[in-house]
């Protein structure tokens, strides 16, 4: 089998599950609980979080561990702009992850907030003019995600993040698919907050992070003990914040190999386009994460391709795996500017540093075969 849904989700690297063990097992103690056994949680938990902050370039105090980057986004949005004195307008973008969109929906349905959704460009990039201009006296919070879990491209959040702080707004980025290939430090990309999934970096599913600097309010969502400095409260995953720890301590290694894995990326977009007729690149090709390319195959149906492909040895997807079950046209390839009959027929293929040239042509050559199969039923 060639697994190429990383974008999806990652398998536990080995490393990460040694540095777990101990924390399922003898060191299982409640972080919180006043003995040797809830102590050495402790000391495993603080840690962890040293080793996340030093990761993104923050104080530990200003790592706050949650389930997922679902929980991280929340936290994010809901916190600041419910927290915030400076109103409640919040400044977004048309691709972004549904945590992100339906957290603005939601204080905009029951807080009062008033979003301004930005358009992309056919690249899926925003606009930093239009950026600028849609920031206001009263704009609590701007949040862009940093790279597009479906179409791969890569925001130039620095300069957004920038231009947010000139009017003084707070800034927030989505980092879940960026993390592990593009820098994550606070100082280097300007945020007041991003959030980060495990599971996209080879720790197991179930714990992310919020890193957000201490001068920005933030607004707890789930209440409780005060856990985290009573940000978050719930008895910590000991064992999944060492897990994201040392899984963040890896990414160097894959961040090393970047420029190899997007030149294999790069090989494969142009040998695609030039032997699946009327294939169609989603995203930028300049900006665009290096492990991710993205297709649209009009005639055929997306879902057939991965049903072709799988039958073959090969996963994939067709976008987003968090609006799996969904027979709608993906809202990310509409907001680019593509049909809702040719969004339907997207694949996406998403990849790490341990991908292989001659795997990668094999998956060419089996495309080629899956969507003239797909394209001769009619």
């Amino acid at each position: 089998m060639i697994y190429l849904d990383q974008a999806a989700t990652t398998a536990v690297r080995r490393e990460v599950l040694e540095a777990m063990w101990p924390y399922l097992t003898a060191e299982f103690g409640n972080p919180s609980s006043h003995h040797e056994v809830g102590e050495a949680a402790e000391r495993g938990l603080t840690d962890a979080r040293a080793r996340v902050a030093a990761a993104l370039g923050v104080r530990a105090s200003e790592v706050v561990f949650t389930s997922g980057g679902t929980e991280a986004a929340n936290l994010a949005i809901k916190g600041i702009v419910l927290a915030s004195t400076r109103g409640r307008h919040i400044v977004t973008s048309a691709i972004e992850h549904p945590a992100v969109l339906e957290s603005c929906d939601y204080l905009e349905r029951f807080h009062g907030a008033e979003v301004t959704v930005l358009p992309v460009d056919a690249d899926g990039l925003v606009d930093p003019v239009a950026f600028t201009a849609a920031l206001r006296d009263d704009t609590a919070l701007a949040t862009i995600m940093y790279a597009n879990n479906e179409i791969g491209t890569v925001q130039p959040i620095a300069e957004l993040a920038a231009l947010a702080h000139a009017r003084g707004v707070p800034f927030h980025t989505d980092a879940v698919q960026a993390a592990g290939w593009l820098p994550i430090d606070l100082h280097t990309l300007g945020a007041d907050a991003l959030s980060l999934s495990g599971h996209k970096l080879g720790a197991p599913k179930g714990i992310g992070a919020l890193a957000v600097r201490a001068r920005i309010p933030l607004e707890p969502v789930i209440h409780g003990g005060g856990q985290e400095r009573g940000r978050r409260s719930g008895t910590e995953n000991v064992a999944g914040a060492v897990a994201l720890a040392t899984a963040l301590d890896l990414v160097p290694s894959s961040v090393a190999r970047a420029g190899e894995v997007a030149a294999l990326r790069d090989r494969f977009i142009d040998r695609v386009l030039s032997t699946v007729p009327d294939a169609r690149l989603t995203g930028s090709r300049m900006h665009r994460l290096p492990g991710h390319a993205s297709f649209c195959f009009p005639g055929t149906s997306g879902e057939s391709v991965l049903l072709g492909l799988e039958a073959r040895g090969i996963v994939c997807s067709s976008g987003s795996a968090c609006a799996a079950g969904s027979d709608e046209p993906s809202d990310v390839l509409l907001a680019i500017g593509l049909t809702p009959e040719i969004a339907q027929t997207a694949v996406r293929f998403t990849f790490g540093s341990e991908i292989t040239e001659a795997e990668l042509d094999e998956v060419a050559r089996e495309l080629v075969d899956s969507v003239a199969a797909v394209r001769s039923l009619g």
